[in-house]
């Protein structure tokens, strides 16, 4: 009987696996290809079953290989998969060696991007420190850093790049000694001296991950503070009585946990909806310790969060159009493509929220020029008159609406997606034509001085350049939808194997993705922590 729950669970993730990611691969080549999902298709349509009855049936097969690999047979025949087994041996040195590698690596690429990438509203950020004048857009605290430390190192040198550099010195140490955190633990838990220089190299060398150590955005913090979450709750999952018992582990934890949602508002929704998963796994545990340092984080951010606006002055405004992007887009691609079937009155309620000039400029990938406009004011009076059009369109069009979502968010899943939302838009330096991968420059008042024009080369082409239609193979590596797709692989397989432990470290990083998905556009920065996270995949799925 346990074996046939077994293996129906087994077909049941293994077939969620295959519609997902059936689904992912053929929708994500239409809407790459044709900008729109097209259901008439009929080949299309074969392809998408035949996609998700062969990744299902590939799927189980894998499992059933692996499994008996745990068992000690070898994996198809030929691999014989690694055996890891915790120890006490690595400590300060090998966390320092790690860390000390890590920011030997830093030290050209900061030679050939001097004085690192300061890009992604980093000079709207340093004017509000400037002006002493804030708003809600930016996280508050990252705008104090960045624009504080900026600001007194320009006041001390008279020059701005030296501020710039400082303060991205600054972070590239923090977020290394992330790295060397995380390094240090898969060493703990057993890797070998092979998988600790891959990793160190990985997190050290892989420019996806450098581009944002080395950025002024926010995201490389908050990515790297998920990251050290995500590294503390494994801990806490495999020894939930030694991790309690150490006060310096429920400090960072709680300390990790607070912050993190202060680079980036969705964190907190994230780790809101995580609690009472993790209150359930650790519901025999409820009266220790465990409890309040789950839930302190969420009252800290709740003080800290409007005490700071409070020190600041902190201009609130409204800015629905943040949290509305979706609907907005929605309306937009109805607007634009089924114009002749609205009526007058449906055509003026779309204009009175979203200013027809603004309407005009709607492009499928990217939802900024549009939600721009949009009448906050009107939608604080009347917000059920915007929802009203909203419903009535929705019925009308669904497949217009399902395209206009699928367009800014696609590009997550699709792993072949090139990553281009901001072609055409000029930029202090440069106009995006071939890709928008990543910013790439320096804004002023900064100004880039290479010392290493070879290597500014290669970050120019891979951020802006043809690479993504260049290397189509090696761009996969670049693409967050393989990490997407090697996630779903991997934690559905726990899902079945009821490996519960491995999974719920994972829950608030798959919370923060799913945010995303209801963002304005796909870009690398928002889910930078997909690479961050994925080699933690390698020693977290052998808890007793």
């Amino acid at each position: 009987m346990k074996n046939d729950r077994d293996n129906t669970r087994a077909w049941l993730m293994s077939g969620l696996f295959g519609i997902l990611t059936g689904t992912f691969l053929a929708f994500g080549y239409q809407l790459e290809k044709l900008d729109r999902i097209d259901l008439s298709d009929r080949n299309a349509l074969l392809v998408w079953g035949m996609l998700m009855l062969i990744i299902t049936m590939d799927t189980r097969y894998i499992w059933k290989g692996y499994n008996l690999a745990l068992e000690g047979r070898k994996l198809f025949g030929f691999i014989r998969l690694p055996v890891y087994r915790d120890t006490d041996a690595p400590g300060k040195r090998d966390f320092l060696v790690n860390w000390g590698c890590m920011i030997l690596l830093a030290i050209p690429v900061f030679m050939a991007e001097f004085p690192g990438f300061f890009v992604y509203d980093a000079a709207d950020e340093l004017n509000e420190v400037l002006t002493r004048t804030f708003t809600t857009h930016h996280p508050l605290l990252h705008v104090l850093l960045l624009g504080g430390t900026i600001a007194l190192f320009h006041k001390l040198t008279g020059s701005w790049n030296v501020g710039i550099f400082v303060y991205l010195v600054l972070q590239m140490l923090v977020i290394t000694a992330i790295f060397a955190y995380a390094i240090t633990y898969m060493q703990k838990k057993g890797i070998g001296k092979k998988s600790r220089i891959l990793w160190v190299l990985y997190y050290g060398a892989f420019p996806t991950i450098v581009m944002y150590t080395l950025c002024s955005c926010k995201d490389g913090l908050f990515s790297a503070l998920l990251l050290l979450l995500t590294v503390l709750l494994l801990e806490l999952a495999q020894d939930p009585e030694g991790f309690t018992a150490n006060r310096k582990k429920i400090a960072l934890f709680i300390l990790t946990a607070t912050v993190m949602p202060l680079f980036r508002h969705n964190g907190f929704y994230a780790y809101l909806v995580f609690v009472p998963f993790a209150l359930i796994h650790f519901r025999k545990r409820l009266k220790s310790l465990l409890t309040p340092m789950l839930i302190a984080p969420v009252v800290l951010y709740l003080v800290i969060s409007p005490v700071l606006s409070a020190a600041c002055h902190l201009s609130e405004g409204t800015h629905h159009q943040e949290m509305l992007t979706v609907p907005i887009m929605q309306l937009a691609r109805v607007y634009a493509y089924e114009k002749d079937e609205l009526t007058s009155e449906d055509i003026s309620a779309i204009e009175a929220y979203i200013p027809e000039e603004n309407l005009e400029k709607y492009t499928p990938r990217l939802s900024d020029l549009v939600k721009l406009g949009f009448n906050n004011d009107l939608y604080e009076q009347d917000s059920a008159g915007f929802w009203k059009v909203w419903k009535k369109l929705a019925l009308e069009h669904p497949m217009t609406y399902l395209n206009a979502w699928m367009l800014t968010s696609y590009g997550y899943v699709y792993p072949p997606a090139v990553i281009n939302v901001y072609k055409g838009n000029s930029m202090y330096t440069f106009t995006y034509e071939e890709s928008s991968y990543f910013g790439y420059e320096v804004e002023v008042p900064g100004e880039r001085k290479s010392m290493l024009k070879p290597l500014d080369e290669l970050y120019r082409y891979l951020s802006i350049g043809t690479f993504q239609s260049d290397l189509p193979v090696i761009h996969l590596f670049f693409s967050p939808g393989l990490y997407v797709i090697l996630f779903m692989f991997v934690l559905l397989y726990r899902v079945y194997r009821r490996n519960y432990k491995g999974i719920l470290p994972f829950i608030p990083m798959v919370l923060t993705f799913c945010t995303v998905l209801l963002g304005p556009t796909y870009l690398v920065r928002y889910v930078l922590y997909l690479w961050l996270t994925a080699p933690l995949l390698q020693v977290s799925g052998r808890f007793d």
